[in-house]
């Protein structure tokens, strides 16, 4: 599974794309931080608890859930989220 080691920037529109499936790699936003879950065990398929990869997942991940953005530390960052 190929994913990229730069950092980039992504719209919305394109975070969509990174979804976990048919081999393309998961991608997150948290905050305006894009993270790829790809590797993590707890994503495979692009979902993790119900919530979907290629989505900005801010209010999710901060309000809903049990351990916020704490998960995320070490969880590789790919770029930024953009208007």
């Amino acid at each position: 599974m190929k994913t990229t080691c730069r950092k980039e920037t992504f719209t919305i529109e394109e975070l969509s794309e990174y979804t976990g499936k048919d081999g393309k790699p998961a991608y997150i936003a948290v905050d305006g931080i894009v993270y790829d879950v790809t590797k993590i065990a707890q994503w495979r398929g692009g979902i993790h608890n119900g919530f979907e990869a290629g989505k900005d997942l801010t209010n999710e991940i901060k309000n809903i859930s049990p351990h916020g953005t704490s998960k995320l530390r070490g969880v590789p960052i790919v770029g930024t989220l953009v208007e």
